[in-house]
């Protein structure tokens, strides 16, 4: 697919997603929703790549929001529709994925733009960088994901309080909150998100993939957590991954795992 609004560079395992719309602060349309889905979708597919990081172009901003433009005359219909489609295209996709894909958050990330990062496996942030929901100000609630991940991020008290009062805050405030794992200049956000991703890369990758299914299983209504975690834990030991890791161990050097 030829991008329009992402491009994708890929070094050592490692792929970068850069949202490119700088002159709307790379707020996400529709085809920009699309052509991340599509790159996540054949990132995921991809053995080569061990994890993904997502940035946004230039220094102002991750994702400023959804640009209203194009749903601002939407019927009830629509909006719903809107709504249902993006989520599955995009929010939930990246959550439910089993490469791992950490959020760089180099400025705004406002509206659709804090719900994509929050859609992510973990983030990191800028110094500059301010956050926030403020649909209700414009007469609409969050519609990808904002009502459910945020309180799950930083508990409901203060994540409600974000929303009804459609306020940003600071990256150590996010840092504080739990929102971000990590704030520094902008300059180091990058090289930072890499490092992070380059030693991930260097463990099991069906081992990660278990963990992430795990771990994602604890914040679903329906499902026991535990259960899912004692059926991956038990799985693990029929790779090939988990077979080169213990021998490694015993025998004193660093594993090289074959991905199976």
């Amino acid at each position: 697919m030829n991008y329009e609004n992402i491009y994708i560079e890929e070094e050592n395992s490692i792929a970068t997603i850069t949202i490119n719309r700088p002159k709307k602060l790379n707020a996400l349309n529709k085809r920009t929703i699309e052509e991340l889905h599509t790159a996540f979708n054949e990132l995921e597919e991809d053995q080569g790549i061990k994890v993904i990081v997502i940035t946004g172009s230039g220094e102002k901003a991750f994702v400023a929001g959804a640009d209203i433009s194009e749903f601002a005359h939407f019927s009830v219909k629509q909006a719903r529709e809107l709504a249902a489609e993006g989520q599955k295209l995009l929010f939930d996709f990246v959550e439910g994925m089993t490469t791992p894909v950490i959020a760089a958050i180099n400025g705004f990330a406002l509206g659709g733009g804090l719900e994509l990062a929050m859609a992510c496996h973990f983030r990191l942030a800028s110094d500059n960088a301010k956050m926030g929901l403020p649909e209700v100000s414009l007469g609409v609630i969050p519609g990808y994901g904002g009502t459910q991940r945020l309180p799950q991020l930083i508990g409901k008290g203060r994540a409600i309080e974000m929303i009804m009062t459609a306020s940003m805050i600071d990256a150590e405030k996010a840092l504080g909150f739990g929102l971000v794992n990590y704030v520094v200049p902008q300059e180091e956000l990058l090289p930072l998100s890499l490092k992070i991703a380059s030693r991930i890369s260097n463990n099991s990758s069906v081992a990660i993939k278990y963990a992430i299914n795990a771990v994602n299983a604890g914040f679903k209504y329906d499902v026991n957590g535990y259960v899912i975690e004692i059926d991956a834990f038990g799985s693990c030991f029929g790779t090939n991954d988990f077979k080169e890791g213990t021998s490694a161990f015993l025998e004193k050097r660093k594993a090289d795992f074959p991905g199976s």
